[in-house]
């Protein structure tokens, strides 16, 4: 049901879970643990796959967060669950309220989850090539740094999303990389159709973590593309599916 950081599981009193699909009720093209609550899903069945995440996170469901999420640069923080039932537009969530799980969905992008076990503080970010561009990582740290995390104390972990070798992009997508800093050549090969690349989403957010200041950092290493344990936005468009499922990843800093 989840795959796990051994950076993050050495830390004492902290939960944390990168969700694949097993143990879901969602069925058809959302087959298992779809979280998403912007899919097209059954919402009791999106519902229940929550709760049953909220379950394994040693949550109440109401205590379950995550964000409208809009691949942008903006963190919130959370200091109990969200009023009503609107959630905050951002793409990261930081707390250092225990007994709150935080977490983002992802079906390609990539997820952060960080914590300092010093100052028990946490974070999750949802990192597509958008976000990851435009500043997410460096505002998660930020907003981490703001309720007294620090730098050089935060653990970081790269949950499953699209690898380099299934993350083909046109040359415009390699120009926009290449005009922000020259350097960012570095995340490109040459793909095998003319004038196309293969992009390192996972190389790139590392890079984006330990120019902020954060150097211990654990990847996953799986690729949500070829991986069928996870949803796909990108294999969903390939295989001309009208929607797709979506993982939420998360963690939470137990109560004492």
């Amino acid at each position: 049901m989840t795959l796990g950081s051994p950076l993050l599981s050495a830390v004492p009193g902290l939960r944390h879970a990168f969700f694949t699909r097993d143990g879901g009720v969602s069925n058809g093209i959302y087959a298992g643990l779809n979280g998403g609550l912007g899919s097209d899903d059954d919402p009791a069945h999106v519902a229940e796959n929550r709760r049953r995440m909220a379950e394994r996170m040693g949550v109440a469901p109401a205590n379950f967060l995550s964000v409208h999420q809009l691949h942008s640069p903006d963190a919130v923080v959370a200091t109990g669950p969200w009023p009503g039932t609107s959630r905050p537009r951002a793409d990261a969530i930081v707390t250092r309220v225990e007994g709150l799980s935080i977490g983002v969905t992802a079906a390609d992008c990539g997820p952060i989850l960080l914590a300092d076990p010093n100052a028990r503080v946490i974070g999750a970010a949802h990192a597509g090539w958008k976000g990851a561009l435009s500043g997410i990582v460096e505002s998660t740290v930020e907003a981490m740094e703001k309720l007294g995390a620090e730098r050089a104390g935060i653990v970081a972990a790269i949950g499953p999303l699209i690898r380099q070798h299934s993350y083909e992009v046109g040359g415009e997508f390699v120009e926009r990389f290449v005009e922000a800093d020259a350097e960012n050549a570095l995340f490109f090969i040459p793909s095998a159709r003319q004038g196309h690349a293969m992009f390192d989403l996972a190389g790139f957010i590392r890079t984006r973590l330990e120019n902020a200041g954060v150097l211990m950092i654990d990847d996953i290493g799986v690729d949500t593309y070829a991986d069928e344990r996870f949803y796909s936005y990108r294999r969903s468009v390939h295989r001309k599916e009208p929607d797709y499922g979506r993982h939420v990843h998360a963690i939470a800093l137990e109560r004492a």
